[in-house]
C-alpha cells in the first residue's frame, strides 16, 4: 500500500525539499502522510477546477507546482479559495503536495529543463545557492545562463521562444539586430534577479513578470529581455513532474497512476 508519504519521499529525490526558499512553503499543503495513494493528478495551481477533476478521477493525492498557500491564512472559509480546496480535500482524503522553488532550483529540475528547450548549453545557474552537501556535479540554484549552438540575432530568438512555448506574443526589450550567443532563463517571475542578470556574462533574460522599470534597467544596459509571461514559463512543470514522478514511480516497482491536468489557461488574455 503506497500511502502520501511515499509519493513525497519520491519527490524528495526529484526535488529535495530542503533546497526551497526560507519563504517558499513547499511539501504536504492539506492532507495526512498516512493516506493511501492510487492515483495522483498533476497540475501548476492548486484551483478548484483542478480539485473537482481530482475528485471525479478518484485522485487521491495532487500535485502542483505553485503552493496552495504560501503566506498563513487569518481564516478558512469553505465559501472561497483556498478553504473551499482545503474542504474537498479533507472530506475526500486527497492529499496536495506542492513542489514550487524546490523544482525551481533542483538539478534537472524546471530550469533545466527550461533551458534545454530554449537549445541552451553549458549550463550553469543564474543565482548560485550557498555551498551545500550536494553532489559537486549537480546544478543547485534559482534560473539558468547557457550557450546557444550559434549566434542568432534577438529577432530570430524571439521567434523561437515563441514557437517553442506556443505564444503568439511576448514583450520584448533590446535591439531586435543584438547578436546572441548567450542566455539567461528564470522560470516564473524572474525580476528579483535583474540585478544577477545585469552583472552577468547574458545578453538575453527570457523570464516573466517584469516590470516596467526593471525593463528600463535592461534598455540601459544595451541588453535585450524577452517576458514570455509566468504562465508560459511554468506550465511546462506539469509534463516535468509527469514524467519525473513517472520514473521515479517505475523504479520504485509501484503501481500509481498519474494524470496530467491539462485545462489550464493563463489568467490573462491578449485582445
Amino acid at each position: 500500500m503506497v500511502k502520501t508519504r511515499d509519493i513525497l519521499a519520491l519527490i524528495n529525490t526529484i526535488a529535495p525539499f530542503d533546497i526551497a526558499e526560507e519563504w517558499d512553503n513547499s511539501g504536504l499543503q492539506v492532507g495526512n502522510r498516512d493516506w493511501e495513494v492510487n492515483r495522483v493528478m498533476i497540475g501548476l495551481d492548486v484551483s478548484l477546477p483542478l480539485m473537482m477533476a481530482a475528485k471525479q478521477g478518484n485522485c487521491d493525492l495532487v500535485l502542483t507546482h505553485h503552493p496552495l498557500m504560501i503566506r498563513p491564512e487569518k481564516s478558512i472559509d469553505f465559501n472561497q479559495m483556498p478553504g473551499s480546496a482545503i474542504e474537498l480535500a479533507a472530506r475526500h482524503r486527497i492529499s496536495i503536495v506542492s513542489a514550487h522553488t524546490n523544482l525551481d532550483k533542483a538539478s534537472d529540475g524546471l530550469n533545466d529543463y527550461f533551458a534545454s528547450r530554449m537549445g541552451l548549453k553549458n549550463t550553469i545557474a543564474l543565482s548560485m545557492d550557498p555551498p551545500s552537501p550536494l553532489p559537486t556535479d549537480e546544478i543547485t540554484g534559482i534560473g539558468r545562463i547557457g550557450y546557444l549552438a550559434s549566434p542568432i540575432p534577438l529577432e530570430q530568438l524571439v521567434r523561437q521562444t515563441k514557437e517553442t512555448l506556443g505564444l503568439r506574443h511576448v514583450r520584448v526589450t533590446g535591439d531586435m539586430a543584438l547578436p546572441v550567443t548567450t542566455v539567461a532563463i528564470c522560470t516564473g517571475s524572474g525580476g528579483s534577479l535583474m540585478d544577477v542578470f545585469l552583472r552577468s556574462f547574458a545578453a538575453v533574460y527570457i523570464t516573466g513578470d517584469i516590470k516596467y522599470h526593471e525593463a528600463r534597467r535592461v534598455e540601459e544596459s544595451g541588453k535585450a529581455l524577452i517576458d514570455v509571461g509566468h504562465f508560459a514559463s511554468e506550465h511546462m512543470a506539469v509534463d516535468l513532474l509527469a514524467d519525473k514522478l513517472g520514473q521515479a514511480i517505475q523504479t520504485a516497482g509501484l503501481n500509481i497512476q498519474i494524470i496530467p491536468f491539462k485545462k489550464e489557461k493563463d489568467p490573462f488574455t491578449i485582445v
